[in-house]
């Protein structure tokens, strides 16, 4: 059987720059919502291994399993965690 050709993400380099500020910043409900919007961008891509293997990483450090992220996760959405940026400006979304 011959593996299945790796693909690059059309947002593998934005996404870097996300996981990398994961580091910088560490545990925060902001990254955390970020953390499980990744975690599903990638689930089953056939590519981006190292960036999936940082999100794993990152979930295993911060002590959590991926349930117990995307249950936080909806509890943040619910509290509207994108409602505002970084800034605390309002974003955009149309």
């Amino acid at each position: 059987m011959t593996r299945q050709s790796e693909q690059r993400h059309p947002q593998e380099q934005k996404d870097r720059a996300i996981v990398e500020r994961f580091q910088a910043e560490g545990k925060s409900d902001y990254n955390l919502a970020e953390l499980a919007r990744l975690r599903i961008r990638y689930r089953n891509f056939p590519g981006a291994r190292e960036l999936q293997a940082d999100l794993d990483r990152f979930l295993t450090q911060w002590g959590l399993t991926e349930e117990e992220l995307f249950d936080i996760s909806r509890q943040l959405h619910a509290e509207r965690i994108y409602n505002r940026n970084r800034n605390g400006e309002q974003e955009d979304w149309s």
